[in-house]
């Protein structure tokens, strides 16, 4: 059995322990990295909004990453991505991201956007190998104090309709 059959990836509608858990850990890496100004993941509460899709991942049943996706008029926009270091490397966050192009596709967007840290490697490494290119800061972003987006990279990947 491969390890993507024992990979699920779940639509979560609330905060559960799990997703707090996930959160939590994304939260304690982002702030070891980058200044509050420049972390600009949402808040718990604002991932359950009617515009967001969450998506636990499950690997063997057990919680192993999260990642979202916010919906607007024009565009998607990529939310708190993460995968437990224990899980990388097993095709997680791949299957995180299959997932959230599907929801884009499903609501009838073909732009999906996304911002990240500069000192968060491997994600970028992931956006780029999934056909993400780097794009201008866009949406809020693109308003905000450049101090603010300092370390910021941002991405897009047009879906396919």
């Amino acid at each position: 059995m491969s390890s993507t059959d024992k990979l699920q990836i779940e639509r979560v509608l609330s905060a559960t322990d799990e997703a707090r858990a996930l959160i939590g850990e994304l939260e304690a890496v982002l702030s070891a990295e980058y200044t509050p100004e420049q972390r600009h993941g949402l808040a718990l509460d604002a991932i359950f909004q009617p515009h967001v899709r969450f998506f636990l991942a499950r690997l063997d049943g057990t919680a192993v990453g999260c990642g979202g996706v916010a919906l607007y008029p024009d565009f998607a926009e990529v939310k708190r991505m993460y995968v437990h270091h224990t899980a990388r490397g097993q095709g997680v966050a791949d299957a995180l991201l299959e997932r959230i192009e599907q929801e884009v596709r499903s609501a009838g967007l073909s732009m999906l956007r996304l911002e990240t840290g500069d000192r968060q490697i491997a994600a970028m490494r992931l956006y780029v190998r999934a056909g993400f290119r780097e794009c201008p800061a866009f949406g809020d972003y693109a308003l905000m104090p450049p101090q603010s987006i300092a370390t910021s990279v941002f991405y897009e990947k047009r879906i396919g309709a």
